[in-house]
């Protein structure tokens, strides 16, 4: 007989932070893979995709120690009142013509996304036991993304009878209540210091933190050498965004076929992030083996997506715009088109499955460095803020009018790059890591954490 998981165990908390990401960050990608955040004119777009990563890339690296400090709760529900006010924003930019709301937005955004997305990393890879890290993100990522196929349906289904180049008011406004309701969900989350696994161990290894302990934790990240390895895998994480979403969907498909594009684009994901969870939690197979198997498919995926993508780019320069149509043959692709519109969709759903296997796998090379949850809300913080270094280079590369072609070069030469660290990771990996002896004299085992801001935070 089916029985629903314990309110306080690891697998309610995931799905419980799936469900607000599916509201929230998910509801982003969705409008973002629109191209230009629904908008003919991509300027805008591009700009507060480069003010919200600026400041994301702030408040990533130090969004797990402001995790650590204040609790997950109220952490996590303000931030998802900043995507609301982002996607809220479009709708002045609709009305007014001018873009600076939406950029200021974009930057509060980056503040909100940065906490909140290093509060989820911890829960979603310090709350399982070693064992079962592969499938917690897997549960994580098809939640998460099932966000992003909502958000692909609702300007699918808007859109379908309209010729407008750009998403109406009807679509931000649906973004902005569904957003709103990822923030009050959060509420929901139970504090750290209570959540239990099945064999009765708790999730937390340390009693307390302070802020001057946060800030030379913080400092250390620069100084390690796996964190600094990890460099060139956390910045291209997000990179190809910008390549996906403003040159391929919005370059040469209409404004309806975008949303239906974004449908599969993230179905597409849960899918690749379902089958590599079975290769993570392999535990017959050594933790190094696992790696260097995942590594090899993700390497070698990647690469040839990104050579499909080249034969694609050489066939167009530039996409649609208030003066006329992409030069793509045929003009824009409508899904209807179906000779036409087969080889280009499947290509830009194989590109989502790339998407989840790369970013799937460098959650579980971070999981895999450590068990304690205070150093991977700071792991994951890292990661997420140097990935939005990434982020800020990239749209502001679309911004500045970079032609396709280049923007597609860079984007394959940064991944080629970023393999070679990341595969010096994986071959130090080891197959135990034990934190249950903590490194200092404020931290003790299991039950005995008291987490006095973090239950002050979340009562």
């Amino acid at each position: 007989m089916f029985k629903l998981p314990r309110y306080n165990s690891p697998m309610t908390q995931v799905v419980l932070v799936g469900f607000v990401c599916f509201l929230n960050p998910g509801m982003y990608n969705a409008l973002n893979g629109m191209g230009g955040g629904g908008q003919v004119d991509h300027t805008t777009g591009s700009n507060a995709n480069t003010a919200l990563y600026c400041t994301f890339v702030v408040f990533g690296i130090l969004g797990g120690s402001i995790v650590n400090l204040f609790g997950v709760r109220w952490t996590i529900f303000g931030s998802g009142f900043t995507y609301a006010l982002y996607s809220g924003s479009y709708i002045y930019l609709n009305h007014t013509g001018k873009g600076s709301l939406t950029i200021a937005a974009g930057a509060l955004l980056g503040v909100g996304a940065g906490i909140l997305w290093a509060a989820q990393g911890m829960i979603m890879v310090s709350y399982p036991g070693e064992e079962e890290k592969g499938k917690y993100i897997a549960v994580f990522w098809i939640i998460f993304n099932l966000g992003g196929m909502l958000g692909g349906i609702l300007p699918f289904a808007i859109n379908y009878h309209s010729n407008q180049k750009s998403l109406v008011d009807g679509v931000y406004i649906a973004f902005v209540v569904l957003e709103c309701l990822g923030a009050f969900l959060s509420l929901a989350l139970c504090p750290p210091a209570r959540v239990v696994r099945d064999d009765g161990s708790s999730v937390v290894l340390v009693k307390y933190t302070s802020a001057r302990k946060e800030a030379i934790e913080i400092v250390k990240l620069f100084l390690n050498p796996t964190m600094l390895a990890l460099l060139p895998m956390s910045f291209v994480s997000n990179f190809f965004y910008g390549y996906h979403f403003n040159c391929f969907n919005s370059g040469i498909f209409t404004v309806r076929t975008r949303g239906f594009n974004n449908i599969f684009y993230w179905g597409a994901q849960m899918v690749g992030s379902y089958a590599l969870s079975f290769l993570f939690d392999k535990q017959e197979w050594s933790k190094k083996k696992r790696g260097l198997v995942i590594f090899t498919i993700v390497a070698v995926f990647f690469n040839v997506i990104w050579g499909g993508t080249l034969k694609l780019q050489l066939r167009y320069t530039h996409g649609p715009s208030e003066n006329g149509d992409t030069d793509y043959p045929g003009g824009s692709i409508d899904f209807l088109e179906h000779s036409r519109a087969a080889g280009p969709i499947i290509l830009y759903l194989l590109c989502g499955i790339g998407d989840a296997l790369y970013q799937n796998f460098a959650y579980w090379i971070i999981g895999a460095l450590t068990n304690d949850n205070q150093k991977l809300s700071r792991y994951a913080g890292f990661y997420k803020g140097i990935q939005s270094l990434g982020a800020t280079v990239a749209w502001q590369l679309d911004a500045k009018k970079v032609t396709f072609m280049h923007q597609l070069i860079i984007n394959w030469a940064l991944l080629a790059f970023s393999l070679v660290p990341m595969f010096f990771v994986v071959w130090n990996l080891k197959d135990h890591v034990n934190d249950a002896v903590p490194d200092n004299e404020d931290a003790v085992v299991g039950k005995e954490y008291t987490a006095e801001v973090d239950e002050k935070a979340s009562a």
